[in-house]
């Protein structure tokens, strides 16, 4: 297992829409081990693979870990089949955006079908902070960002924010 960079906004990586996994290697097994010692080092409760470079439709999430009592759960290939129409506000940041965090709104619960490492299928259903920790990963598969809930005022401010410590870091 290896701690990867992350990929910070406005990396392009974050906007492209991930290729799905038809490969049950040991190469995907290596990438589902980094995302995972990578999003524990960073502190984080989830990892997309563009976060870490890779375009490709694989994540990681273990809210539980700040009860500590880690539950790592991987995802190959996901994607939501339900979403409640309730919707349920929640404060969220995000690894690739340090420092942020926005209140964001969403559906209260959802129904996640996905593949394990080796291949086999899977189907959980969450709400509170593990449906939104999937929600969010899944945007992310999608080029998608918290940002984009935002209103366009918010959204201008954290942009243009993140581009300035861009320009700064350089």
């Amino acid at each position: 297992m290896t701690t990867r960079a992350l990929r910070i906004f406005p990396d392009p990586v974050l906007r492209e829409r991930c290729r799905e996994i038809d490969c049950f290697d040991e190469n995907l097994s290596r990438l589902v081990d980094d995302l995972a010692e990578s999003m524990y080092a960073h502190r984080g409760v989830g990892l997309a693979a563009p976060q870490i470079g890779e375009s490709l439709r694989v994540m990681v999430v273990d809210v539980d870990q700040r009860e500590g009592a880690p539950r790592l759960l991987e995802f190959v290939n996901p994607r939501i089949s339900a979403a409640d129409e309730e919707l349920e506000e929640r404060e969220e940041g995000c690894l690739s955006f340090p420092g942020e965090a926005e209140m964001v709104r969403r559906p209260r619960r959802v129904t996640v079908q996905a593949l394990d490492r080796r291949g086999q299928p899977f189907e959980i259903t969450a709400e509170g902070l593990l449906a939104t920790a999937m929600q969010h990963e899944i945007d992310h598969l999608d080029g998608k960002l918290f940002i984009d809930y935002l209103s366009r005022l918010r959204r201008s401010l954290v942009t243009r924010r993140m581009k300035k410590r861009s320009r700064e870091g350089e």
